[in-house]
């Protein structure tokens, strides 16, 4: 069945209040598809279907909503099924909710948690935004090394159930201290009487606390993860990371990249959901800067007016001069801004990458001047020292525009900035400037000016 086809379904047994037969449904769907149905729901009738979901089922479902479905719904319910939702929530969920929701809800979710559960969730509310320590859950299985895999497999069995993962298990001290790994596949390939200890790999890949999330994406896709042990800084373990954080983690700095790069600060909300007051200001920044940065354009202009005056033919090629640069420098800059964000471009790479987009710069700008010469001999018979000054220009504009692309990313990397600030509306101002005054000083040597 269609996805459309029930959604219409759902809403047609809603609205003719079969509420019997509408829970049946939901109970047999997939809690991300019955989060979407209740997205679509207006604030009483969100409410009246929340309340018809199992238990088990209504904690799955809450965390797939989306922050304002959750503030509405914990305003609507009861302090006891409040306190039974946070409790089955997995930590990590529950910490990311609450780190969207205002204090005074935040406060009455804390208050109608079990004891132990708001320990844990104040405990990792303390750790540094967007750091490894914030986006962990503390739902794994640890093992000792003395088990057999027989004790193994009946803990898991035991404990498993509400563990965000069962696949990958954890090896730990009497202290918490992470030893080593074993996965449920070496468990079934070994004798039930076989020690955990001898059977786990010891080589662990770890991420501390406090380390960057973008670093731990870099490390699931790097070593091909499922999971990660998170430990403090005494090795113990307190947490993992799961693929399906990471793939949030993913999508949140790919987001925050695309929006940098196209000169803006980046939003916390969904485009659909920022006020119209909050986009104008995450873009007047950053377009106040190019703006008045491209004064600078003006002022070279202004500088040669007296070149204009005897061959006023001169200002036609600037906007194809101008532009082809500010091209030339984005292209360079988006390759290595991205070769960065995937870990193959490093600071340590600066000039290999010079060289490679120097050469780059040097064949393209070639092609584009012999085109354009030709171009310009047919358009202007008789005037071959503009064509040559036009066409010089455009080849010099292009080499230095791919060298300031891939130069300034990188720059921007080894001063621990976001190399994407440095994309095409920044190096689109700079280009502009420099192409200008190589313009009109090769003009001005070539035709005498």
């Amino acid at each position: 069945m269609q996805e459309n086809f029930n959604m219409e379904e759902l809403m047609d047994l809603l609205f003719t209040r079969q509420f019997r037969k509408l829970k049946d449904v939901l109970t047999e769907m997939n809690e991300v598809d019955i989060a979407t149905f209740i997205e679509e729901l207006d604030s009483e009738k969100t409410v009246v279907v929340f309340r018809m979901l199992p238990k088990e089922l209504a904690s799955d479902v809450f965390a797939c909503l989306e922050v304002d479905k959750q503030e509405h719904i914990i305003n609507s319910i009861t302090d006891y099924e409040l306190g039974t939702i946070v409790d089955d929530l997995f930590v990590d969920d529950a910490v990311d909710m609450l780190e969207e929701l205002p204090a005074n809800v935040v406060k009455r979710v804390l208050k109608n948690a079990r004891p132990d559960t708001r320990k844990l969730i104040n405990q990792f509310l303390n750790y540094p935004e967007n750091s490894a320590g914030s986006i962990m859950t503390a739902e794994y299985v640890g093992l000792k090394q003395s088990m057999t895999v027989e004790q193994a497999f009946a803990y898991i069995r035991k404990n498993g159930v509400d563990k965000e993962t069962i696949y990958t298990c954890y090896v730990m001290d009497a202290k918490r201290r992470l030893e080593g790994v074993v996965t449920v596949k070496d468990l079934l390939m070994n004798p039930y009487e076989e020690i955990i200890g001898n059977i786990m790999d010891t080589h662990v890949i770890k991420a501390f606390t406090t380390e960057d999330q973008e670093e731990v994406a870099d490390s699931f896709q790097k070593y091909d993860l499922l999971s990660l042990p998170v430990v403090d800084h005494e090795e113990r373990l307190v947490g993992i990371v799961t693929v399906d954080d990471v793939v949030d983690v993913m999508e949140q700095e790919a987001t925050e990249d695309f929006e940098k790069m196209a000169a803006m600060l980046p939003s916390e909300k969904p485009y659909l959901k920022t006020g119209v007051f909050q986009l104008a200001k995450n873009r007047i920044a950053w377009l106040l800067v190019l703006m008045i940065s491209s004064m600078i354009t003006g002022g070279i202009l202004a500088k040669y007016e007296a070149a204009f005056a005897v061959i006023p033919l001169l200002v036609t090629f600037i906007p194809m001069l101008t532009d082809t640069g500010g091209n030339a420098g984005s292209q360079s800059s988006t390759m290595i801004i991205r070769g960065m964000a995937v870990g193959e471009i490093e600071p340590g790479d600066l000039f290999k990458v010079l060289w490679k987009e120097l050469r780059v710069g040097i064949i393209v700008g070639a092609i584009l001047g012999f085109v354009n010469y030709v171009r310009l001999v047919i358009l202007y018979p008789g005037k071959e020292m503009l064509c040559l000054t036009v066409v010089l220009s455009l080849m010099v504009t292009v080499v230095i525009a791919k060298t300031i692309g891939c130069v300034l990313p990188i720059a921007a990397k080894v001063f621990h900035m976001d190399p994407a600030i440095m994309a095409a509306p920044l190096i689109t101002t700079i280009v502009d400037a420099v192409s200008l005054i190589i313009y009109f000083q090769l003009a001005c040597s070539l035709l005498g000016l």
